[in-house]
């Protein structure tokens, strides 16, 4: 099943998913690179724009088993992780809840209270879930998508700092533009159907020990002192900056740094280069950073005082 290099199997993968999800070249591409580089992704739009069809698009060019989770404010945390059930042998098994899968998505995070979703955080981060004391481990492949919508609509919780830093990016997916909106209506017409997979037209590319080896390629890409160097200046210069009246965690340049490492492997390159640094900054980083509150009301997003950081912050020569 494997090509011949990491790179050729991820760009496969990437081409199943652009063959698919039609004019979210950039959100695909980062939701590849942050499940190469064993990342969750928190995806951010309205409804509509493809976000669940992208993940369980992936589920079958990898062959593993997907789970999807419709978060809302009565949802309770053993709704996600599974409970303890008395059997008639009077002896309790645990019978495990919809977490128990490889690509999970947790659809509109937001809309759960704060207990809920920190059950899904603390398995995103330790990998296992917890249950009347006993750890059940997730599978290797386990990742999480959460979905959000923009947070000024109606009935959502924000998502604290400390738990939208476990999340390796927040992956913004916009509307199509025109030619890529009429493709996706023209496909309909050719009996495309978001909810039936069979009419997708993906074979699986690997499977869940072909990631495996792929992941591993990633962690095999070089890294050099001087990008090491651009990264921590980057970061540094978040908590420095007049603009931001939070910065990011050293997580956030562990974090950039694997993303880097998976894009450059998507590339078909062992050693990262700045640009791969660069380009997956935003992406990174705009969850992890507070806007102060005056510029925020003149409009300034965290993307343009990211970028603003990043135009500062001097970029290593080979």
């Amino acid at each position: 099943m494997g090509g011949a290099t990491p790179g050729d199997d991820a760009r496969r993968i990437l081409g199943a998913l652009q063959q698919v999800i039609l004019g979210q070249q950039a959100a695909t591409r980062d939701v590849l690179v942050c499940l190469l580089a064993r990342g969750h992704v928190l995806l951010e739009g309205v409804p509509g724009t493809a976000k669940t069809l992208l993940v369980r698009t992936l589920g079958l060019a990898l062959d593993v088993k997907f789970q999807r989770i419709q978060f809302t404010p009565d949802l309770m945390p053993a709704d996600i992780t599974g409970i303890s059930i008395l059997t008639g042998s009077h002896e309790f098994t645990f019978r495990p809840g919809p977490i128990f899968a490889d690509l999970v998505l947790a659809d509109e995070i937001n809309r759960a209270p704060a207990k809920t979703q920190a059950a899904l955080l603390e398995a995103m981060q330790e990998r296992t879930v917890t249950v009347d004391g006993v750890s059940h481990p997730l599978s290797a492949t386990f990742t999480v998508f959460a979905t959000q919508n923009p947070i000024e609509f109606e009935g959502t919780y924000p998502l604290p700092e400390a738990e939208l830093d476990r999340f390796m990016a927040k992956v913004l997916v916009d509307y199509p533009d025109a030619a890529d909106e009429q493709g996706i209506l023209t496909r309909y017409v050719t009996g495309f159907e978001a909810d039936r997979p069979a009419t997708y037209g993906v074979s699986p590319v690997t499977n869940a020990a072909g990631l495996e080896r792929l992941r591993h390629g990633v962690e095999a890409v070089r890294v050099e002192p001087q990008i090491t160097a651009y990264i921590t200046g980057i970061v540094r210069a978040t908590r420095d900056a007049a603009s931001l009246t939070l910065g990011a965690s050293p997580r956030a340049g562990v974090s950039l740094l694997k993303a880097a490492r998976a894009a450059a492997c998507v590339d078909g390159r062992d050693y990262v280069i700045p640009d791969d640094v660069k380009a997956l900054a935003p992406a990174v980083l705009r969850h992890r950073v507070n806007v102060a509150p005056e510029l925020e009301l003149e409009g300034v997003t965290a993307d343009a005082a990211l970028k603003a950081i990043l135009d500062k912050t001097e970029v290593p020569t080979a």
